[in-house]
């Protein structure tokens, strides 16, 4: 006599015993690489920290010369457009870490650059002042044709009256 088998799709069958050890066995590593994955980013931070996107604004500035202004006039100007720019750059934007401003004059088609301010954001909010920053350049003035003598317009009183 034969007998007739009915065949498993697997010849291996399941016990309850193995498939809750095999249940422990895949949650075990699972619940080790969640728990271990915390305290490995921290040890990466600490050991190499991201960099920083901290950045130097650049600024470049051109003022005209208005009528009968002399150069210390424009230099004052040059200083509060400069200071205004600091400001306003450390203020709109809290990346920035150093600003570098150049100011530049124009007089009768001649441009030269008059002064530098570069500062740190520290240093601007311990000072803010651009006159303790600022570089300025010796040869501006010949360059835009300023006498060393004022090129101020005589006065209203000495000018002739008509009577």
């Amino acid at each position: 006599m034969s007998k007739t088998y009915a065949h498993l799709p697997s010849s291996i069958t399941p016990f309850s015993v193995i498939s809750q050890i095999a249940r422990r066995i895949r949650i075990v590593p699972l619940v080790i690489l969640l728990i271990s994955t915390v305290p490995a980013w921290f040890l990466t931070e600490a050991i190499a920290p991201q960099v920083v996107r901290a950045y130097t604004a650049r600024i470049d500035l051109a003022i005209d010369r208005l009528p009968e202004e002399n150069y210390e006039t424009i230099l004052r100007r040059a200083e509060a457009a400069a200071r205004a720019a600091a400001q306003r750059s450390f203020d709109q934007d809290i990346l920035v870490t150093d600003v570098s401003i150049i100011v530049s004059v124009q007089n009768y088609g001649s441009i030269a650059p008059v002064l530098t301010l570069d500062v740190s954001r520290p240093q601007w909010r311990s000072r803010p002042d651009a006159q303790n920053w600022a570089t300025y350049f010796k040869t501006a003035r010949s360059l835009l044709f300023f006498e060393n003598s004022s090129n101020a317009v005589p006065a209203a009183s000495s000018l002739p009256t008509q009577k």
